[in-house]
C-alpha cells in the first residue's frame, strides 16, 4: 500500500485557477493525461479533505500508479512542479511551482532554484518530425532502471521479442518512446510486439511505426490495436482489389498503401477503381500505376467516385473532340483524291493519231 504524500505549493496564491501561460504554452503540447492529473494537483493543493497518494490519483483516472509517476516526471521535465523522495528513494511529496512562459527560461529557472537546490529544466518542445531524437543518456537509462522496474522489465521483453542482446543504443532508441513521446511502458511493448508480428525487427521499422502512432495522437494499447485492425482490414481489401491473397504486404506496398490512405485521403473505393484501372491496363497487380493514376487524381481534386466519372467524361470529351478533328484533317489533305478521275480508251487514241 502506497504512503500518503504531502503537497505543498509556492505559488503566491491558493486559488484553483489555471494560469492562461499553462494554457497557453504548456496544455497544448501534453499528452491529454497528462493536463487531466495536472488540473487535478491544482484542485486538491488546498482542500484538506482529499487523501493525497499515488493510488488514489491513479483511481481517480482508472489509470495505473505507473501513469501517475510519468505524468509527475513529465510536469517536473517541464519546470512548473518539484518531486521529493524520502531516503529509499519513494515518493514523498511534489511542489506546484510558479507557471512561467516558455520564452522566459530564466526567470522560470530563478524561480524554481529558491524552492530546489537542482532546478528542473525549461520545457522545449521536442517535435520528431523537425528535431533530432533527444536520446537518454547511458546514465540516465541506469537511473531509470533503477527508479522504475517496469522499465527492466520492458528492456527483458524487448530482448526476448527481437531475439537479441540490447546494445546501449538499442535502450536508448526504445526508452525513447517512453521518455520523450511519453509512451506508456505497456504501448511501447505493444509497439513492439505489434512490429514483430508483422516479421519486421528492425529498431528502423519499430520507430517509423512509433513515430507513426505519435502523430496520430495514439496514447493507449486500445487505440493502437484499433488502428492494427483498420490499416490491416484496409491493406488486405486493397490486396484483394489486386487480385493479391494469402500474403501479408510487404514494405514497399505498405508504404504505398498507407500514403493513399492516410495522405492523399482516399477511400477504398476510389483505391479499389485505381486497381481494377491498373489491371485492366497492364495485367498484373502494379502499386507503381496504381501510383500514378492517384496521384493524378489527387492532382485534379479527386474527393469521391462522381469526382472520378466526371474526368472520365472530360476525357472522352477530348478524345472525340481530337477525333473529329483528325477526320477533318485527313478529308482535307485528300482533297485531289475526291475528284472524279476520266477513263481514257489509250488504243482508240493511238489509231486516231496514226490515221492522221
Amino acid at each position: 500500500m502506497s504512503s500518503t504524500l504531502t503537497i505543498s505549493d509556492s505559488r503566491s496564491d491558493s486559488s484553483t485557477l489555471v494560469p492562461n501561460v499553462f494554457i497557453d504554452e504548456y496544455m497544448s503540447k501534453a499528452n491529454g493525461e497528462f493536463v487531466k492529473i495536472y488540473l487535478y494537483l491544482l484542485r486538491i493543493t488546498h482542500d484538506p479533505t482529499y487523501d493525497v497518494s499515488l493510488s488514489s490519483i491513479a483511481d481517480a483516472f482508472s489509470c495505473t500508479e505507473n501513469d501517475v509517476n510519468r505524468a509527475l516526471k513529465y510536469w517536473k521535465k517541464a519546470g512548473i512542479l518539484n518531486l521529493d523522495y524520502d531516503t529509499d528513494g519513494s515518493l514523498a511529496g511534489l511542489t506546484l511551482l510558479p507557471v512561467t512562459g516558455t520564452d522566459n527560461s530564466v526567470s522560470a529557472e530563478t524561480a524554481a532554484t529558491k524552492q530546489i537546490p537542482d532546478p528542473a529544466p525549461t520545457f522545449k518542445s521536442q517535435k520528431p518530425s523537425d528535431a533530432r531524437p533527444k536520446y537518454l543518456s547511458p546514465g540516465d537509462i541506469e537511473q531509470l532502471q533503477n527508479e522504475n522496474p517496469d522499465v527492466v522489465q520492458l528492456l527483458f521483453l524487448a530482448e526476448q521479442y527481437l531475439k537479441k542482446t540490447l546494445s546501449a543504443t538499442d535502450m536508448q532508441r526504445i526508452l525513447y518512446f517512453y521518455d520523450e513521446l511519453h509512451f506508456s511502458i505497456d504501448l511501447v511493448e505493444y509497439l513492439i510486439e505489434y512490429c514483430v508480428s508483422q516479421n519486421h525487427r528492425s529498431l528502423n521499422y519499430i520507430e517509423k511505426v512509433g513515430l507513426a502512432w505519435h502523430q496520430e495522437n495514439i496514447h493507449t494499447v486500445k487505440e493502437a490495436k484499433a488502428r492494427a485492425r483498420t490499416w490491416s482490414k484496409d491493406y488486405y481489401s486493397i490486396l484483394k482489389a489486386f487480385g493479391i491473397r494469402g500474403r501479408d504486404p510487404v514494405d514497399t506496398e505498405a508504404e504505398h498503401m498507407n500514403r493513399w490512405l492516410k495522405q492523399y485521403g482516399f477511400s477504398l473505393d476510389i483505391i479499389k477503381e485505381a486497381c481494377a484501372r491498373t489491371i485492366a491496363s497492364t495485367a498484373q497487380p502494379s502499386f507503381n500505376y496504381a501510383e500514378g493514376i492517384l496521384s493524378n487524381w489527387k492532382q485534379k481534386g479527386v474527393k469521391s467516385y462522381n469526382d472520378i466519372k466526371g474526368l472520365d467524361e472530360q476525357h472522352q470529351k477530348r478524345v472525340k473532340s481530337s477525333e473529329k478533328g483528325d477526320q477533318t484533317k485527313n478529308a482535307q489533305t485528300n482533297k485531289f483524291n475526291n475528284f472524279h478521275q476520266r477513263e481514257y480508251d489509250y488504243e482508240k487514241l493511238e489509231k486516231q493519231l496514226l490515221n492522221k
